[in-house]
């Protein structure tokens, strides 16, 4: 059972980036997963999230407007897209699922099934 965040990069501040989340051993269909990021010094925060259906996803006032989240439940994988790339969004992105059809942002850590991060790094 594994989570793998892949995709991410050094980018310039205005640039894209599509993060992928990538689910092996279990059907990513039947759950919602969320994507948060750790910047340097700074706790981890929740920035997006999608239920299983895909029907219903929440973002972040830091990332609403240039971020996408979707999944393709054929490929077993949920996506991040992300636009209009600024310094601050450089941190450790990773994606994560509590097995269930929501995502409790204020859970702690531990009540999350984590995937391995991806690093973003934004230049000016």
């Amino acid at each position: 059972v594994q989570l793998q965040a892949s995709g991410g990069g050094l980018v310039q501040a205005g640039g894209s980036l599509r993060l992928s989340c990538v689910a092996t051993g279990f059907t990513l269909d039947y759950y919602a997963v969320g994507w948060f990021r750790q910047a340097p010094g700074k706790e981890r925060e929740g920035i997006s999230n999608i239920t299983y259906s895909g029907d219903n996803t929440w973002y972040a006032d830091s990332v609403k407007g240039r971020f996408t989240v979707s999944r393709d439940n054929e490929k077993n994988t949920v996506y991040l897209e992300m636009k209009n790339l600024k310094p601050e969004d450089t941190a450790i992105y990773y994606c994560a699922t509590q097995f269930s059809d929501s995502i409790r942002f204020g859970d702690p850590p531990q009540k999350l099934y984590w995937g391995q991060g991806t690093l973003v790094t934004v230049s000016s």
